[in-house]
C-alpha cells in the first residue's frame, strides 16, 4: 500500500495518484495549485496598452470622412516631409467657412475667418470680399487641417495619452455647429425671400429736383 504524503490517504501499490486529493504517489509529476488553477496560478493578461499604428491613430483623430481626409493628406507629404499642394475642399467653400473650421476644431482658423470678411467688406465696401475668402478656405482648408492634425497628435503623444478617448476629445468634430449652419441658411432664405417679396425700391416715388422747391434748388 502507497501512503499519500498530503494527506496521509492509504491507495494500491499500482496507483500513481491519491484517489482522495489527487496528489502524485510516484513523485514523478507533483500536482500543484498552479496546475490545478488554484489562486497562485499565473494568468496570462493582455497587453494593457497594445501600440497602434499611425494611420490608426489618425483615423481615430480625425473621426468622420477619415478615408477622404487620409487620402488628401498623402498630397502634402514627400520624403516625410509636409509640402504644400493644391486640393479643394467644397464644405469648407460651400459651408459658412469658420463653421467648418469650428466643426473641426481648429479655433484660431474659425476666428480668423470669421472676421476676416467683415474686416475686408468694411474697408473696401465690396461685399463680394465674402465670396474671396470662402474660396480661400476651399483651397487651403485641406492643408490647414493637415498641419492641425499633426500638431495635435503630437501634442497627445508627447503628453503620452495615445488612446482612443483622448484622440477622438482633442481631435473629432463638433456636430452642434452643423445646426448652427442650418439656422444661418434659414435666416439667410427668409431675408431672401422677404427681400424679394418687397421688391425693388420704387424709384418713382423718391424726390426730383423739380419736386423740391426753388429755394432749395438754389433758384
Amino acid at each position: 500500500m502507497k501512503s499519500c504524503s498530503r494527506c496521509n490517504q492509504q491507495s494500491l501499490d499500482d496507483a500513481n495518484f491519491c484517489h482522495q486529493c489527487g496528489a502524485s504517489l510516484d513523485g514523478s509529476s507533483e500536482t500543484s495549485e498552479a496546475s490545478t488553477g488554484g489562486e497562485d496560478a499565473p494568468v496570462d493578461t493582455p497587453d494593457p496598452s497594445p501600440v497602434q499604428d499611425e494611420e490608426t491613430v489618425w483615423r481615430q483623430f480625425i473621426g468622420p470622412n477619415a478615408d477622404h481626409y487620409l487620402e488628401t493628406f498623402k498630397r502634402f507629404s514627400s520624403g516625410g516631409r509636409p509640402k504644400f499642394a493644391l486640393s479643394w475642399n467644397w464644405p469648407a467653400f460651400l459651408y459658412i467657412s469658420f463653421l467648418w473650421f469650428l466643426y473641426r476644431k481648429m479655433y484660431l482658423h474659425a476666428f480668423v475667418y470669421a472676421v476676416g470678411p467683415m474686416i475686408s467688406t468694411y474697408l473696401t465696401g465690396d461685399i463680394s470680399a465674402g465670396i474671396v475668402w470662402s474660396i480661400m478656405a476651399g483651397a487651403t482648408a485641406n492643408y490647414l487641417y493637415y498641419w492641425h492634425c499633426m500638431e495635435k497628435i503630437g501634442e497627445v503623444k508627447k503628453a503620452g495619452r495615445l488612446d482612443p478617448v483622448v484622440l477622438k476629445e482633442t481631435g473629432g468634430v463638433q456636430p452642434y455647429v452643423i445646426w448652427v449652419g442650418v439656422a444661418f441658411y434659414i435666416l439667410f432664405l427668409m431675408t431672401l425671400v422677404k427681400m424679394v417679396q418687397e421688391g425693388p425700391p420704387d424709384l418713382d416715388q423718391r424726390p426730383t429736383n423739380l419736386d423740391r422747391p426753388a429755394a432749395m434748388r438754389g433758384v
